[in-house]
């Protein structure tokens, strides 16, 4: 674990209110209250949320440390009640061996090989979408964007497209991660489970929507597989040899641990390559698979994940080019130069370097997982200095993102300092929208291939035109617009 060679010196905060603490001027307006305690009163600040001590960090040496810390010297906080209902005991809020055992089996699904393989779908369902925006009509810029991408992480996820179920899935996640929001800035964060405010009513019912769809496309696949398998068996009592004999000369592949294996004889469901079957084939080392609840929790994390994450990048992408018309310019010669016309392909990514400076300027400016917190254990330190257990460390993407001694005029829009030849080197982990260390994101490639190429084939096709009007973003569970967005559609001839 890299430890930070710089001092951490903690000082007291603003004084709370027993026993909220800190939480009502929190609770009121989460960004600015976390911005002042860093301007006011440096980069490690002490406060309360509600009976609980917190330690708020900004300095990038301090946060390397703070990500890259092993399990025993920090663990993940489990937010809230109602984060838990929508993600279950996934992957993000595992501990220990349990974690290992489940990082092992989802983390191939969302290698870089496979993400190759989804380009195609990315691309095809953004086009869809701009193709069905005619000129001049006016549109939700983040209901279209959740859309598309929902449509994506459907395809890539489940192999499938929901069609008119996907908006209500949409609208269930939107009223889910409203739910997380409200109970992170308030009294909720301190309720037992048993009690069912009006907003936890409404998160139980969004659930339960998503649960009743994840759960029948799951059951589908399971039956498809089982099918296969029937029939591979019964090819194989018919026609022994014929079946050893494609057995053999099938193509080769490598497994997750890089072993040569041979496949036997295609049939439906092996010839599906979505993330859904992986899960379900995948193995431990005691060859145990994923439990039927654990692949539901595992696929609506990655769902949530990359279908939330993407479409609010992307909204503010969309809102920050309606505001730099040279930023836009730049943005159409080069998919002039580079596509010359034909749609992007996964293989055009790595060109399209300005269409991703957008991306990730976008990420900076709007990081959609705004707080990072962790629990530190007995003998937890930062910088040399020992942090009591029990205390809450929190670190802000949003704060360090926007802080002016790595990012001159950090509130400006320009992806131009994300160039190779940018004069001002960005320090590791000032900017870090997917975590970093152990815990980084496993989607972190998906979500940003798929932002660069949905966003090449939109602006291909159109220019979405916002007013002039400066938006506020909304700490919710991901960072979002607090009010609509909406745009006039200009295709693009």
């Amino acid at each position: 674990m890299p430890v930070s060679t710089l001092p951490l010196n903690p000082v007291h905060g603003p004084r709370g209110l027993p026993p909220l603490g800190n939480l009502l001027a929190f609770g009121k307006d989460p960004l600015g209250f976390l911005t002042r305690l860093r301007d006011d009163f440096g980069d490690a600040v002490t406060w309360s949320l509600g009976p609980r001590r917190s330690l708020f960090i900004s300095h990038p040496e301090h946060i390397r440390e703070l990500l890259a810390a092993r399990e025993d010297t920090y663990e993940i906080l489990e937010i809230s009640w109602a984060f838990r209902q929508i993600t279950g005991q996934s992957v993000i809020l595992s501990k220990g061996d349990d974690w290992r055992r489940k990082r092992s089996l989802v983390q191939p699904t969302v290698r870089p090989r496979q993400v190759r393989s989804y380009g195609e779908a990315m691309v095809e369902c953004a086009g869809a979408a701009a193709d069905g925006w005619r000129d001049g009509a006016r549109i939700d810029v983040r209901r279209e964007m959740a859309l598309i991408t929902q449509r994506i992480v459907l395809r890539t996820l489940f192999g499938n497209d929901l069609g008119q179920q996907t908006e209500a899935l949409g609208d269930a996640m939107d009223v889910a991660g409203g739910a997380v929001g409200a109970e992170l800035r308030g009294i909720g964060l301190f309720l037992p489970a048993w009690v069912r405010t009006p907003s936890r009513r409404r998160l139980l019912a969004a659930v339960a929507i998503i649960d009743g769809e994840v759960h029948r496309l799951i059951g589908e696949r399971r039956n498809r597989i089982a099918a296969g398998r029937h029939d591979r068996i019964a090819t194989e009592r018919e026609d022994p040899i014929a079946a050893e004999r494609q057995d053999s000369t099938g193509p080769r592949r490598q497994d997750v641990t890089g072993t040569e294996e041979r496949p036997g004889p295609a049939h439906p469901a092996q010839e599906r390559d979505d993330l859904l079957t992986r899960l379900l084939a995948a193995r431990d080392e005691e060859g145990r698979p994923l439990s039927p609840r654990e692949v539901r929790n595992e696929a609506v994390t990655l769902w949530a994940a990359g279908h939330e994450t993407t479409s609010t990048a992307l909204t503010w992408a969309f809102y920050l080019l309606s505001r730099a018309p040279e930023a836009r310019a730049r943005l159409d010669a080069e998919l002039q130069d580079v596509l010359a016309g034909r749609p992007p392909a996964i293989d055009d990514y790595e060109r399209l370097t300005w269409t991703q400076q957008i991306v990730k300027e976008a990420m900076r400016l709007y990081p959609p997982v705004w707080l990072i917190p962790a629990v530190a254990r007995e003998g937890a330190t930062l910088g040399g200095t020992r942090i009591p257990a029990g205390t809450i460390v929190w670190c802000s993407t949003w704060t360090t993102h926007r802080d002016p001694r790595w990012f001159p005029s950090p509130d400006r829009f320009r992806p131009e300092r994300w160039s190779a030849d940018a004069p001002d080197a960005v320090p590791d982990h000032a900017w870090y929208p997917f975590g970093g260390g152990p815990r980084t994101c496993l989607g972190a490639r998906f979500a940003q291939v798929e932002a660069a190429l949905v966003l090449a084939t939109l602006a291909q096709r159109c220019r979405l035109d916002l007013s002039d009007a400066e938006v506020q973003p909304c700490a919710r569970l991901l960072l979002q617009p607090a009010t609509p967005l909406h745009a006039t559609v200009r295709r693009v001839n």
